[in-house]
This record gives structure tokens, sequence and C-alpha cells, in this order.
């Protein structure tokens, strides 16, 4: 049993392994490296693409017109917050002048 399963190893060690001449291998290499060129290009462009189309999604949301414009209209409603107290605060301070303070004697 040992000597079949050795048998396809010695058989596979008599035949003579195909040989390349250097033209050949040089054009296996040329074939070679054209294909892993395409390779990584092709990553290099489906990595563009992503790339793009995240900076498109980001640009969108964060769409710096609609920024400006909530600022604005936050800064605009403090403003009327604040106005709108001080005018409180100017009525009250009329009111509290207006009325007659009796002064308790001693």
């Amino acid at each position: 049993m040992c000597a079949g399963m050795l048998s396809p190893s010695v058989y596979a060690a008599d035949q003579p392994k195909p040989r390349l001449t250097l033209e050949q291998r040089a054009d296996k290499a040329r074939i070679d490296s054209q294909r892993i060129e395409q390779a990584q290009l092709e990553k290099a462009r489906r990595a563009a693409q992503e790339t793009s189309v995240r900076e498109e999604k980001i640009r969108q949301q964060s769409n710096p017109q609609d920024w400006e414009a909530q600022q604005k209209l936050k800064a605009q409603k403090q403003f009327d917050e604040r106005e709108s107290r001080e005018q409180k605060y100017l009525q009250e301070a009329k009111e509290a002048a207006a009325k007659e303070r009796k002064i308790p004697k001693p």
C-alpha cells in the first residue's frame, strides 16, 4: 500500500518540468505584469468612485446655505428674546416708579 502512494510522486519526479526559454519567461512576466497593473487600476478606479460618492453625500448633508440660514434664524430668535426681556424690564421699572410708596415711620 505504501508503494502505491509513493508511485505518483515518483512518477511526477520522472517527468521533466516544462522548461521555459528566457524569451517565454519574459513574455509570461510581461503578461502577469499587465494583469496585475489592470487589477490595480480597477481597484484605484473603484476607490476613487467610492470616495467621490462619500464626498457628495457629505456635501449634501452639510449644505452651507442651510447652515447659514439656521444660524441667522437662531441669532434673530435670540435677539428677539433679548429685546422682549428688555421691554418687560422697562415696563416693570415704569410701573414700579409710578407706584406711591409708603415709607414706614420708625
